[in-house]
């Protein structure tokens, strides 16, 4: 048997905390987690958990960066497989809105991870959302497919208020009522933008 590297030893024990505090973020919450807890859980200690993330935070902060990551995947995938670049887009926004349903996501990205990691850490994970969305919109009006105005100014409307009734959704009390809500609202926003194509229903 070939023996592990010590960086394969080191990616391995990384892993199996990401993992074994995902599961725990994401079904009891940040607060009640137990570090002690969760290192024994994969038979790690403390001093492990230090040494990769520094404290408890930074485990939560690499967590959410590996949920982000999978949420952005979902969406490129989403919006390539769209008919044309104004379906993707379309169909990106409202795939995001229904991803704060799914219980993961609203516990950990989006009720634990602003309060604990603060909004510096928000708006910095928003950065490469942000510059998608104003690359999507600036193609679309150089296709002549929605109005013209300053991309990057429309990119951060759109994107904010899609974060916002994110948190509005996760937090909600009816959240399946207040996402139909949302969809239709959001419908009626993108419409106003087109110039060349037929209103979304």
């Amino acid at each position: 048997m070939t023996r592990k590297t010590r960086q394969e030893m080191l990616t391995e024990t990384r892993a199996k905390l990401v993992s074994a505090a995902r599961q725990a973020f994401g079904t009891i919450g940040y607060a009640d987690t137990s570090m002690d807890d969760l290192t024994a859980s994969v038979g790690l200690t403390r001093g492990a958990l230090y040494h990769h993330f520094g404290d408890k935070k930074g485990l939560l902060a690499e967590v959410v960066k590996q949920i982000d990551a999978e949420m952005d995947e979902k969406l490129a995938t989403i919006s390539t497989e769209a008919e044309n670049a104004w379906e993707g887009f379309v169909c990106r926004c409202r795939a995001y809105l229904a991803m704060a349903l799914e219980p993961e996501i609203q516990r950990i990205v989006l009720r634990d991870a602003p309060s604990i990691l603060g909004n510096a850490y928000w708006q910095s994970s928003q950065s490469q959302c942000l510059a998608t969305m104003a690359e999507t919109l600036r193609q679309l009006m150089e296709d002549g497919m929605i109005v013209k105005t300053d991309h990057e100014a429309l990119a951060r409307l759109l994107n904010g208020g899609l974060a916002d009734t994110a948190f509005w959704l996760a937090n909600s009390d009816a959240p399946e009522a207040d996402l139909s809500k949302a969809l239709q609202s959001l419908t009626a926003l993108l419409n106003g933008l087109l110039l060349t194509k037929e209103p979304l229903k």
